[in-house]
C-alpha cells in the first residue's frame, strides 16, 4: 500500500462522512415536522412503542445489508434522543450522559 492509496482512502472516508453527516441532519428534521404535524392535529408527539419498532426495523435492514446491527440501533437511538432534546427545548451535545443507557425514554420523539 502507498501512501498515495492511503490519502485516497482518506478522501473517501470524507465523503461519506459528509453525506452520513448530510443525511443524519435531515432525518433529524423530519422527525421534528412529524412532531409538529401531529401537535397540529392534536395527536401526542411522543410515542416510545413506535420509536422502538423504528429502532427494531433500522436493525432489519441493518441485517439485510450486512450492517452492524448494534452499532444501526445505537445511531437510531441516539437521532431520537436528539430530536426529542430539540422538541423539548433542549440541546444536548457530546457523549451520552452516564444515566443514558441508549434506551428508549418514556418520553421518546415519535418516528413517524
Amino acid at each position: 500500500m502507498s501512501d498515495e492509496h492511503l490519502e485516497e482512502l482518506r478522501v473517501k472516508i470524507r465523503a461519506v462522512d459528509r453525506e452520513l453527516v448530510a443525511l443524519i441532519g435531515r432525518r433529524k428534521d423530519l422527525v421534528i415536522e412529524i412532531g409538529e404535524a401531529k401537535e397540529a392535529l392534536g395527536l401526542p408527539v411522543l410515542d416510545p412503542p413506535q420509536e422502538a419498532k423504528v429502532v427494531r426495523r433500522a436493525a432489519e435492514l441493518a441485517r439485510e445489508l450486512g450492517v452492524d446491527e448494534e452499532l444501526t440501533r445505537d445511531v437510531i437511538w441516539r437521532i431520537i434522543a436528539s430530536a426529542r432534546d430539540t422538541q423539548e427545548g433542549r440541546t444536548r451535545w457530546g457523549p451520552p450522559l452516564p444515566h443514558d443507557s441508549g434506551a428508549p425514554s418514556p418520553l421518546g420523539a415519535d418516528e413517524g
